[in-house]
């Protein structure tokens, strides 16, 4: 058994990252929904992918661009994407690889 103090120093806070942060992304990883509340207490829902035991959010803009890509392209079997901004004025481009 663990002390608090051992706990506490190989303690990870878990943490959402975005999808954003991944090199490559496969077309054919599980999505999820997923709920949280923000710093006024008002509940919201998003997507994420667990990937190697994280999780990455999925902004809306990034599933649009990628429905986009596949009527175009439905063999496509990855991708990137592209961040740019912050906060409400963040930009997503999806970007096809193979």
């Amino acid at each position: 058994m663990a002390t608090f103090k051992e706990s506490a120093g190989t303690y990870e806070a878990p943490q959402t990252l975005n999808i954003a942060d991944l090199d490559k992304v496969q077309v054919d990883i599980e999505v999820f929904d997923g709920q949280g509340k923000d710093s006024n207490g008002e509940e919201f829902k998003y997507k994420f992918a667990k990937i190697e035991g994280k999780e990455y959010r999925i902004p809306g803009p990034v599933l649009g661009g990628l429905k986009a890509i596949l009527e175009k392209k439905p063999d496509l079997k990855a991708f990137s994407v592209s961040k740019q901004g912050q906060g409400i004025n963040t930009r997503y481009t999806v970007i096809p690889m193979d």
